[in-house]
């Protein structure tokens, strides 16, 4: 039988929920059997009085204030005046189809008991890359079973280690060198790229960048990424030719501030219908924020960097390194021009989440 508070056990529900498979959640307040809306297999015989959504999908679906939404992922119970399908759910969970389904309802709200193991749900949703909706109590039988406890032993960062390292000639510098470290129990594998010689006497350049597939490897204009990704690497790449200096490239696996491709796709859906980037992410009832920077912070301890000039406009990947340990000596400003396609996204990293300009 597998441990409930252990990693493992996290391990195993998020393939669950990648599959269609039920898990429950069991934390302070009971325990919730759930059914994945998004990935379940569509089936004659499957309903469910209630479903648990994120409280930014409830605003809205007009069933909480926006104040009440203010924290996106906060779990809200959903009541139906009849049972919901899995295809009602699926509709009722991916804002790409509103349009469609325009009459809904009538749904009430409900108190949610077991908050914790709701709370829980919603974060191995967004883990496990699919839309944070679930049937409660659908009738199928759980393929896993996981608690807060064994969500909070997979998040650690300290289960992470350097697995492998390899001189690595790039584009910007000849002369670096790619780490990789992997956690036990977590499939993504991140790298940190060493440019020039390591210095224990002089603090690195580093640059926190998080996983872009569509803008590091596709050249997409909708956001900053692939742009960043190279004047990061060529900035360092400057410091290391006068021998007086180098950089730590981070390079985390954390695609769309750690909502996943696919919602980061329907994310961009949403912003062609005008929404911008910070309100889609909360219409598919996911935080706009979800980065894990401690990770960063536990690379950084492996490579034995403890104070670094951080290469960035955010102030929060600052406050982030620092709270976890990091002396940030310094900010380095690293800001780049916009173009008709990423102005809007780049405006609202400014207004909305607190991107500096310069």
């Amino acid at each position: 039988m597998s441990d409930t508070n252990g990693p493992r056990a996290v391990a195993l529900a998020l393939d669950a929920l990648r599959h269609g498979w039920a898990i429950r959640v069991e934390g302070e307040g009971g325990a919730l059997d759930l059914l994945p809306a998004e990935t379940a297999f569509v089936q004659p015989g499957i309903y469910a009085a209630r479903m648990l959504i994120s409280a930014a999908r409830a605003a809205t679906l007009k069933l909480a204030n926006q104040r009440d939404a203010a924290v996106p992922e906060t779990p809200v119970l959903i009541h139906g005046a009849e049972p919901f399908s899995l295809h009602a759910a699926r509709a009722l969970a991916d804002p790409a189809l509103d349009l469609l389904h325009p009459m809904r309802g009538p749904f009430r709200a409900e108190p949610v008991a077991a908050y914790q193991a709701a709370s829980a749900a919603l974060d191995l949703a967004r883990l496990a890359g699919i839309l944070p909706a679930f049937l409660v109590s659908a009738g199928v039988e759980p393929a896993a079973t996981v608690t807060p406890a064994a969500l909070a032993a997979f998040k650690d960062p300290q289960s992470l280690s350097i697995q492998a390292r390899a001189r690595l000639p790039v584009m910007a510098c000849d002369a670096a060198e790619i780490v990789a470290f992997r956690a036990r129990d977590d499939l993504r594998e991140h790298v940190a790229l060493i440019i020039g010689a390591q210095n224990g006497d002089r603090p690195p350049l580093v640059r926190l960048h998080s996983e872009c597939l569509t803008g590091d490897i596709l050249g997409s204009l909708k956001c900053d990424c692939g742009p960043q990704l190279d004047a990061a690497l060529a900035r360092m790449a400057e410091e290391a030719r006068d021998g007086a200096g180098w950089g730590v490239l981070l390079y985390l696996r954390q695609e769309g501030r750690g909502i996943g491709l696919i919602n980061k796709l329907r994310a961009y859906e949403l912003q062609d219908q005008g929404f911008d980037t910070v309100d889609a992410n909360e219409r598919l009832g996911l935080p706009n924020e979800a980065r894990d920077f401690p990770v960063a912070a536990r690379m950084l301890d492996l490579l034995g960097v403890s104070a670094v000039r951080l290469l960035t406009n955010n102030p929060a990947k600052v406050a982030s390194l620092e709270s976890v340990g990091v002396t940030v000596l310094e900010r380095v400003p690293h800001e780049l021009p916009a173009n008709p396609h990423n102005a809007r996204y780049l405006a609202t990293k400014r207004d909305r989440s607190g991107h500096l300009l310069g």
